[in-house]
This record gives structure tokens, sequence and C-alpha cells, in this order.
């Protein structure tokens, strides 16, 4: 049986897809998606093929979702934000069988060589009679289910495949540490081509759960009006800005979880959380790893407890040199590489069998994680090695300053030294001698910026809330500071 069907049987008219036009039950999604998968096998796609969805979240791209699940077609959710040369380079190696999008200019590009179709025309078709559901594939955990590519937020995205039993578990492990029930309902903040997003679907047709899918225009703030969400996904650069609103604090505050990950979490912003009583767990996770890794096992008391413990069906290992290495399975299929025939992943572990996440970090005697930061973000100043992570955790520490970006500025005498761009809470406020002589104290002269660049939007991944390192390294770089 696959999973959409289970999910019927075990929930029935429970809520599964929650919209601002209707509400969706478990056994209605069952009932649309059967008739999405039909119409996909007219097409001539059959199991493996590799479906792309080039659109915002959405009940359609949900629905078409959840059929190409049932006929064993593999998910491609792709950023739809990426400019017209980047989604054409990505269409082509990905080499997808169909495309779905709602936008028509897509659909009738001369410059897109794949054949498309409209998302709404083969998700929203209510006329069509009731159709028996083709036999589904058998339910392997093998069976490849979704290519997510990563974030870029260190280089050119990758194509990362996944199979059932890589989401099948993750959701199982997440579920051990923040059990998911019939009538919870997660607030979907993430888009389905990041594995943060698409893994909610997941859990809820494992759990019972609903999913809440906001309209793309709707701020977070304006959706945890409309929505009685219990979850939410965030990173902290939304954190933040939900913070500086005083109308999303009751919502936040009655929310039995908030997962904050994606980056570093500020102890700043951590504190903040905990003296406005809202629920915040902390979690390390990676696209390869299919979600989350390691989670606080509650929402944080203190800001000390900001260390994560790896879910079930995890594994974690610290190398010599610090990196974190990660093993499970939850571990993804691999890379596909545009050079690789048909669509074999390409595994890139150690003898082992150990991803190199490329993150660098530490594990107490109890297995709590502590993550430092990325490994290709490091730089040498003056022979030692300096983590632009750690400096900005000490900037962020600094009364006044709201976040922090740390990137190498060229020196002749150290080679490299931290130059910073922060933001603070009030123009000017603090001062530059008096983040330094802060900063001098807690972390010492070497690891204390000589350079401070005052701004008030950050630049961020293109549809990411990803600050986006490589540009400001780039502004140092070629003397654009400012």
């Amino acid at each position: 049986m696959d999973l959409v069907n289970r999910a019927s049987l075990l929930f029935d008219c429970s809520p599964a897809l929650i919209s601002t036009a209707a509400t969706l039950s478990f056994r209605q999604c069952a009932s649309i998606t059967s008739r999405i998968a039909e119409r996909l096998y007219e097409k001539g796609l059959r199991s493996g093929d590799a479906v792309a969805i080039l659109s915002p979240n959405s009940p359609e791209s949900a629905l078409l979702l959840m059929a190409l699940l049932r006929n064993g077609l593999i998910a491609a959710p792709l950023n739809h934000r990426f400019p017209p040369e980047q989604m054409l380079k990505t269409l082509q190696a990905l080499r997808p069988d169909l495309l779905f999008s709602p936008d028509p200019e897509i659909i009738k590009s001369e410059e897109n060589p794949f054949k498309a179709e409209n998302l709404q025309e083969i998700a929203l078709e209510t006329a069509w009679p009731e159709i028996p559901c083709r036999s589904a594939p058998e339910l392997k955990m093998d069976r490849p289910v979704t290519i997510i590519h990563t974030s870029a937020s260190s280089g050119v995205p990758k194509a990362a495949l996944h199979s059932f039993g890589n989401h099948w578990y993750s959701a199982l492990g997440a579920a051990r540490n923040m059990p998911l029930d019939k009538g919870d309902c997660w607030l979907l903040s993430l888009p389905f081509f990041h594995i943060g997003g698409y893994a909610v679907l997941f859990r809820a047709l494992v759990s019972g759960s609903a999913v809440a899918l906001p309209d793309p225009h709707d701020s977070i703030e304006r959706s945890l009006e409309r929505f009685e969400a219990t979850h939410l996904s965030l990173v902290p650069t939304q954190l933040y800005r939900l913070l500086r609103n005083p109308k999303a604090l009751p919502n936040l505050r009655k929310l039995k979880a908030v997962l904050l990950g994606g980056s570093a979490v500020p102890a700043p912003l951590l504190a903040e959380c905990i003296r406005e009583g809202i629920p915040v767990f902390v979690s390390y996770g990676s696209t390869e790893m299919s979600s989350q890794i390691a989670t606080t096992q509650a929402p944080a008391g203190s800001v000390e407890e900001n260390s994560c413990k790896p879910l079930p069906w995890r594994e974690l290992a610290i190398a010599d040199d610090g990196e974190i290495l990660a093993r499970g399975a939850c571990l993804f299929q691999g890379y596909l590489k545009e050079s690789a025939s048909g669509r074999q992943p390409q595994p890139e572990l150690d003898s082992e069998g150990w991803f190199h996440t490329g993150d660098t970090g530490s594990l107490d005697d109890n297995g709590n994680l502590s993550v430092l930061g990325r490994k290709d973000n490091m730089f040498i100043s003056g022979g030692e090695n300096l983590h632009p992570e750690e400096i900005e955790q000490a900037l962020n520490a600094v009364e006044g300053v709201e976040q922090a970006l740390v990137v190498p500025f060229g020196d002749r005498e150290y080679g490299q030294r931290p130059a910073a761009f922060i933001k603070t809470e009030q123009p000017g406020t603090p001062s530059d001698d008096t983040i330094t002589e802060t900063m001098i104290k807690t972390v010492g002269r070497l690891k204390t910026p000589v350079l401070y660049i005052r701004i008030c939007q950050w630049a961020m991944l293109p549809g990411s809330q990803k600050i986006d390192r490589k540009w400001y390294s780039r502004q140092i770089t070629e003397g654009n500071p400012g």
C-alpha cells in the first residue's frame, strides 16, 4: 500500500492540507491524488521517471507531490526564484521527464527544451469521474522518491537523491523527539524545494497531522493569525523579524514547538525566545541527511541548552580535524552528477560509510552535538585558524548588536583579519569602539574584527532565508564593503 492510501485509511476525515481556500481531509487527498496519478500514467510517466515542479508552495503542488509518491515517480521541486540562466542549467542537468509550473511563460518558453504542463490544470480538475487507483509500485525502502537541491550556501547547488526509507526514518526519528498527532498543524514556512519543507509534508502523511499552506504573498505574521498552527519551522533571520513584531508574539507563544535551524542560533536570540516564552527546539540538519540530524530534546530553558541530541536512525562522529561526520538510515543515496549515465547517484562517503558534512563541531560525553561552523568558512590569521561563526556568536552577544556576519579581510602582516558586517537594533549604537573593547575582553585581540560595516538589510541566497556569505566576502575582496 502506498503512503497516501495508508494515511487515508488511518486518518480518514482528519484535516491534511489547510489553505485559505479550502481544507482537504486525508480521504479527499487520496481521492484527488488517485485522479492525478492516473493522468500522469496516461501521459506516459512510469515508476522511476523524474517530474520537476517549478512553483511556490500551494495546495496544487502539495497534491502533485502526493500523487508522485503514489505512482513511484521521483519528485524534483525546484527553486522557482532562481535567475533564468541558473534555472535552465539546473533543468539541463536534471533532464526531467516532465515539468509542472503555474507560470505560462515558463511552459511556453522556447528556451525550455523540456515538456511542460500547467500545474493548476493537473491538480485542480474536479470534474473527473472517480477512478480506481492503479496498483501502486511496491513500497520499497530503497525506491527513489525525491531530488532535492542543496541550498548552495557553500557553492553550486547539488542534486541530492533520497529514497523512501530516507524520508520514512527521518520522519520517525523526528517524531520520537517531537511527537506529531492528529489535530496538530504545521505551518509551512519553508518551500517544498527545501528539504525541511518536503519533510513537513512527509511527516504529515506518517503522523496524521495537518499542513497549513499560506498564500505565497502572506507574511509569516499574517499566516500565524489565519491558521491555528501548533508547529513552525524557522531559520534565525525569520525569527528575528517575527520577534520585532509585537502582534506576532502571542501566536508564537501558543505554538507547541518552533523548530529553529538552518544556521547557528545566536545566544541573544535564544535568550529573547526564553524570556518571551516561545518553545524553541534548536536543530541541526542537512539536505544529505533528509532534514533533521540532531535536535534539543525539549524547548530551550537557558542559553546554554543549545546543544543537540542525535535523533534515532542517525549516527554522528567527529573527525580528527573537527569535521562532523554523519551516517544512518536517513543518509541520502548520493548526488546526481551531470556526467553520470541516467540518474545513478554518486555516493560521496569514506571507507567506513561516513558522510563528511563540511561542518565542524564537537560531541560531549553524553553524545550532545555542538556545531561550530562551516569548515570552508575558516581562514588563517597570524598562523591561527579562525572560525567566523565563533566570532559572530561573540558579536551577537554584544548589547545592541542584532546580527553579525564575519568574513576574512586581507592583511599584509597577518595574511587575513576578521571584518564584520553588523546589523544593530539602533543606528550607530553601539559604537565601533564599544564593540571592539567588548570583543577584546571576550575573544581576544586576534579574533576581534578590524573593520565594521553597518547594514540595514541582509543579502540572501536566492529563494532562501540564509545570508549569502560569499556575496559579502566578495564585497570585501573587491573593495566595496558599503
